[in-house]
């Protein structure tokens, strides 16, 4: 029976998980280790040798699993081909491997035993708030291993959290220096007059947009400029929900 045969793809470091690549000669086809190891419906050939990693899948076997993987949809990706399925048979997501990592799945590999289990989030059995079924988590083994790429997408999402938090702890910041400004020109008198500065501006787009003669580009611009202060928008939806104004139907 034809046999996949092991490559390494040369752009990759030779200790990165996926660089490690089966191929069928002569038939276009080849994928990823661990997209077959993963793979629900697929096991390694019956003349596996631990010792000889060279040559372990049957083309036969991973022809019918992708097959196989024509009929089932990606929870992630919303693309069928998705042959990787939750552990837990009750649960009906199935994924692509790598949208699997990406979807923050569990990865449970013992290379020893030949056990490649993923867990949908749901049923994460190392979450608090997990669906996983207690009796099968006793039966698990306990050995639980992330690829390099899992790790890389957690430092991405951290990253991201991390300027997350950065930029809300500066918006609160600038929150902070306007109003501690308002309250200095309340002190200083001076509240009154910047009002008055504010009523002259708006008097003034008023008469902008109220005179025909008015060109588009100072229309426009005028138009911009009462929606980005964000009061003139705050006024219009208040009266639109309020009923105090007959204004057409829009979305502000």
């Amino acid at each position: 029976m034809a046999k996949m045969l092991r490559r390494q793809c040369a752009f990759c470091p030779e200790d990165e998980e996926c660089s490690i690549m089966y191929i069928a000669e002569g038939q276009n086809l080849a994928v990823h280790q661990d997209c077959l190891l993963y793979s629900s419906g697929f096991v390694e050939s019956e003349e596996h040798n631990p010792e000889n990693l060279d040559i372990r899948f049957d083309v036969a076997s991973v022809v019918n699993e992708l097959k196989r993987g024509r009929r089932l949809i990606c929870n992630f990706c919303r693309k069928r081909g998705a042959t990787v399925g939750c552990e837990v048979k009750t649960c009906r997501r199935s994924y692509h491997y790598f949208c699997a990592l990406c979807d923050d799945a569990a990865i449970e590999t013992d290379e020893v035993h030949g056990i490649y289990r993923v867990f949908c989030p749901n049923h994460d059995p190392d979450r608090k708030n997990n669906l996983y079924d207690e009796d099968s988590k006793r039966e698990r083994s306990p050995i639980t291993v992330q690829s390099s790429s899992a790790k890389k997408k957690m430092i991405v999402k951290e990253k991201i959290a991390e300027d997350s938090l950065e930029a809300l702890r500066k918006k609160q910041e600038r929150q902070k220096v306007r109003v501690e400004f308002l309250r200095k020109c309340k002190r200083a008198g001076l509240l009154d007059e910047i009002f008055e500065e504010m009523l002259d501006t708006l008097h003034l787009a008023q008469e902008k947009l109220m005179d025909d003669s008015t060109p588009d580009a100072v229309y426009e611009e005028t138009v911009i400029s009462l929606f980005d202060c964000g009061l003139f928008e705050n006024i219009l939806a208040s009266a639109h929900s309020g009923n105090l104004l007959s204004l057409p139907q829009a979305v502000f």
